[in-house]
């Protein structure tokens, strides 16, 4: 079960990745660049607030996931 929990966190830091590279180039930039003050504002609440809160959360997840966190293990006491 570990190393299934090892892969899956493989799988979210993808995620993470191609969250955020889908996040900025296909909704970030573009509506940042348009001149409109909608996709202004839809823009700056994509890359500013959404997108670290997307990729934050799933690298975090993954990071976790690979280093053991959520092993079923119980964790050694150094008493």
């Amino acid at each position: 079960m570990d190393g299934i929990k090892k892969i899956l966190g493989v799988v979210w830091l993808g995620l993470a990745a191609l969250s955020g590279y889908y996040g900025l180039t296909a909704l970030g930039i573009p509506k940042l660049t348009s001149g409109k003050t909608d996709d202004l504002v839809f823009g700056i609440i994509i890359v500013f607030v959404l997108m670290p809160l997307i990729v934050g959360g799933l690298a975090t997840f993954g990071v976790y996931s690979l280093q053991g966190e959520y092993s079923d293990e119980a964790p050694e006491t150094n008493a």
